[in-house]
């Protein structure tokens, strides 16, 4: 199977990339905006590729939402990646061909041999679906960091990646493509600490020391806003479970986002109960794998022995 992740970095997101550089084989990187703007969030992917050695294409995608704008969270800084100045800035050029482009050809050029990874605002595939539905055919399977069967972080029922452009979400929900969501329910169980940024920063390697920076400083930014000292590994959960899905529990459910009240907007309606229907009634039909457990430990140090296995 072969693989493109569609991404805002964002902290987490360079984890979540290396991660997957790894383990699984990555044929490109499309952006979008989210962490940051589609301008920083294309150049980190760009450096972060040139820091990896990832020779695959990065295609700039969607700057906002399909319906009015969006916020930046300072939690990634000023131009979403701020814990990671020191990586070298980049000549690499981006893939001349726009995100949704770019998705619609390697979709068609590897039909149902190519899955997406999406850690950031799901407009790039909404986008490519519109102008080519058959791309719902084309893809074996959506897995993505967003939502949450509770609780939000940007308000307290949405989750930030849906909440940025809930009618993206909703288009691709609605999609008929096969979806693994890492929700926030799911990421939380998995926490990353200052121990594990001081062990990535004393392996000796050019990308632990990166590694190390960028884990501390986002461990900075999340304790000041959440009051803890640790901090949920958000977006390599949606990686993880691909390769080790024997550390996660997936649930069929039905999940689709509030669009309307404007204090439920981007909100995941995960149906988690547990019922069979009454004579003549129709209940919703699971349309995604919600993640519902994970081991967390085991899953931080997959992601971590990754890491370190770079130069």
């Amino acid at each position: 199977m072969k693989y493109i992740i569609d991404t805002d970095p964002g902290h987490d997101d360079f984890f979540a990339i290396l991660y997957a550089a790894r383990r699984l084989d990555v044929i490109g990187l499309t952006t979008v905006f989210g962490n940051s703007t589609v301008e920083n969030t294309t150049k980190n992917a760009l450096r972060i590729c040139d820091l990896a050695k990832l020779d695959i294409p990065v295609a700039m995608g969607a700057g906002k939402p399909i319906v009015g704008d969006y916020v930046v969270s300072p939690i990634h800084g000023a131009d979403g990646l701020e814990g990671g100045k020191s990586i070298p800035s980049t000549r690499r050029d981006m893939d001349p061909r726009g995100a949704a482009q770019y998705l619609i050809e390697m979709a068609r050029a590897h039909a149902g041999n190519l899955s997406l990874i999406v850690l950031g605002p799901m407009t790039n595939v909404a986008l490519a679906l519109r102008v080519e539905p058959k791309l719902a055919e084309w893809i074996s399977e959506i897995s993505f960091m967003g939502g949450s069967t509770g609780t939000g972080n940007v308000t307290a029922f949405a989750e930030a990646n849906v909440w940025k452009d809930p009618e993206a979400a909703q288009m691709v929900l609605a999609s008929g493509v096969p979806l693994r969501m890492a929700g926030l329910n799911l990421t939380g169980q998995a926490r990353l600490s200052q121990a594990h940024a001081d062990r990535m920063a004393k392996a000796g390697t050019v990308i632990g020391g990166h590694a190390g920076q960028i884990l501390s400083f986002y461990l900075k930014q999340h304790s000041a806003r959440y009051r803890r000292l640790d901090a949920p590994m958000h977006d390599p959960s949606a990686v993880i479970s691909l390769v080790h899905p024997d550390l996660f529990e997936f649930r069929d459910t039905n999940v689709s986002v509030e669009l309307v009240s404007p204090a439920l907007r981007g909100m995941t309606i995960c149906d988690m109960r547990e019922i069979d229907p009454f004579p003549g009634e129709t209940l919703p039909k699971p349309n995604v794998k919600v993640g519902v457990r994970v081991d967390g430990p085991a899953s931080v140090e997959a992601m971590i022995e990754a890491i370190l296995e770079y130069e």
